[in-house]
């Protein structure tokens, strides 16, 4: 049976300037079948960019991770199924893959197959116990599961022990855990200031990557609690301590009363991968872990759709929205932070583009077509009816992210809108209002054009198969070069596995299948021009 596990935590704001942190568990079930992957071993990579070296001396030793659900992918064959993500992670300088797992029947399975990947590839894995499907209780289970791995060429080891994580797990006895597995940990769970005792820990995570109304939800004008905010508590708790700091790019999720998991709401997302990665070469905590590498359900993957999963329902926003770009533009900003520099801009060694947006504008009305108008179970208080909760804290924006090798003039045609902004040598943020139809991005230096191209997916003003779908799509310049049986630009598509619940509770009918063009839409002449500033960045 293949279980989703959820990924999502509060804090909650206490009077005056500390706050600690609460969490929500999970309102899931098991689903009723799993479904083998077609033909994922006919695909081949993605090629990826060289000029950035990942596997560049760490003096430092910081380290990268990112997390990966095995909860969602129990149609894996054999290791080589997981080839490509350690292959792709590793690339843009991942250091380790921290594995959630929940009680799954097949979770031993995939992790002997993780594991046997990660050592082929000379990437490193670890352990990270979900607590939504384990309780403090199990800490014997807990204990014989990290002895089993840890003598595994790809277990990771930080500080000569095995490197252990979580997800939540306050409660949990950790002397009497460490003493069950009968070897030297280096536990660096997700436990929260206020409710666990640090003292007995090595490190910590705080999984809370986007800004907060302290309740689990979008922040408001009454209440922020910001990502700095929540670095600052856990570094006071740690008193010195190692700390795991989080990194996300998004945060959307809309299952509606077709699954027994209902929830439906936004965090404020926007620039949040920029902005936080800066905060991260300021910060200089010792880890980074990305939040995360295939969960598709709440929008925040970085890896590939083609990534071999199960469909938990999220395909209906999954679909044709691509978020690779984000690990791309990840890769100066990695090399940078392992370095200790508090700038990205000579670790830029190639002229790029990263853009996104949403693909339709947060005032459009879907009321009478989406899957969230009708009652489900909302014991997770998660629940929402048509917009997801937050919507308004997004901005119907595409943003822009420059790495330039020098200055240069980025222009966007939004639509029917052209925008021009000087950009500096380094990393620049930019966003515009975005306009209904096509997306352009170019690069001119000295009055010639360095680089353009044309997004697959123009923003709509119509419903995506009949849903409010406030996921990303993300783009680069020059595109990605895709390589799949010589078909140019289907690699990066969900597999048939990944979409087996796409049609589940639409109102409208729509194809269960990968839609991008082959080609970029036509363009639009611009009837208007404006210019454009960078975004200041602000405290996530």
């Amino acid at each position: 049976m293949m279980r989703r596990a959820s990924l999502h935590q509060l804090l909650i704001l206490v009077a005056g300037s500390s706050f600690v942190f609460g969490l929500v568990q999970a309102h899931l079930s098991l689903k009723p079948k799993e479904y083998r992957l077609a033909e994922s071993n006919s695909l081949r990579a993605v090629q990826v960019n060289p000029t950035i070296r990942a596997d560049a001396q760490n003096s430092s030793g910081k380290l990268v991770f990112c997390h990966f659900i095995i909860g969602i992918v129990s149609n894996r064959r054999n290791a080589s199924d997981y080839d490509d993500d350690m292959t792709r992670a590793k690339a843009t300088g991942i250091d380790a893959f921290a594995l959630n797992i929940g009680t799954d029947s097949y979770t031993d399975t995939q992790l002997e197959y993780a594991y046997a990947s990660a050592a082929k590839n000379n990437m490193k894995v670890f352990l990270s116990f979900d607590f939504n499907w384990y309780n403090p209780s199990q800490v014997n289970d807990i204990a014989s599961k990290i002895s089993h791995y840890a003598s595994y060429p790809a277990q990771l080891l930080v500080d000569n022990k095995t490197f252990v994580s979580s997800f939540v797990g306050d409660g949990l006895n950790v002397t009497a855990l460490r003493a069950a597995t009968g070897r030297d940990i280096y536990f660096a769970p997700n436990f929260h200031p206020g409710q666990s005792n640090f003292s007995t820990l090595d490190a910590a995570f705080n999984w809370m990557g986007w800004r907060s109304n302290g309740n689990n939800k979008a922040p408001t004008p009454q209440s922020t609690v910001t990502v700095n905010d929540g670095d600052q508590s856990y570094n006071s708790s740690l008193k010195g301590k190692d700390y795991l700091a989080p990194v996300s790019p998004w945060f959307s999720t809309h299952f509606g009363a077709e699954v027994s998991y209902s929830k439906n709401w936004v965090f404020p997302s926007d620039l949040l991968w920029y902005q936080r990665w800066l905060e991260i070469l300021s910060l200089q905590p010792r880890f980074v872990e990305i939040v995360s590498w295939n969960d598709y359900g709440e929008s925040h993957y970085i890896g590939p759709l083609s990534s071999p999963h199960t469909d938990d329902g999220s395909s209906k926003w999954a679909n044709d929205m691509r978020h690779t770009g984000w690990l791309e533009m990840a890769k100066p900003f990695i090399a940078a932070y392992k370095s200790g520099s508090s700038s990205v801009n000579s670790f830029i060694t190639q002229d790029q583009l990263i853009y996104w947006y949403r693909i339709t504008s947060k005032t459009l009305n879907c009321d009478s077509t989406d899957t969230t108008m009708g009652p489900a179970p909302n014991a997770s208080g998660n629940y929402f009816q048509g917009r997801p909760n937050g919507y308004d804290s997004m901005s119907d924006n595409v943003f822009v992210i420059s790495l330039l090798t020098s200055p240069g003039t980025v222009t966007v045609i939004s639509g029917s809108i052209q925008y021009t902004f000087n950009a500096t040598q380094g990393a620049s943020a930019f966003s515009v209002p975005f306009g209904i139809g096509s997306q352009r991005f170019s690069l001119n230096r000295g009055g010639k054009q360095v680089m353009t191209a044309t997004s697959l997916k123009p923003i709509q003003n119509t419903c995506p198969c009949g849903l409010y779908n406030f996921n990303a799509y993300v783009g680069t310049v020059p595109a990605e070069v895709e390589q799949a049986q010589g078909v140019q630009g289907r690699y990066n598509v969900l597999q048939p596995d990944g979409l087996t619940g796409f049609t589940n509770g639409l109102k409208v009918n729509c194809t269960a299948k990968p839609s991008l063009a082959a080609t970029p839409p036509g363009i639009v002449a611009a009837t208007a021009t404006s210019p454009a500033a960078a975004t200041t960045p602000t405290m996530v």
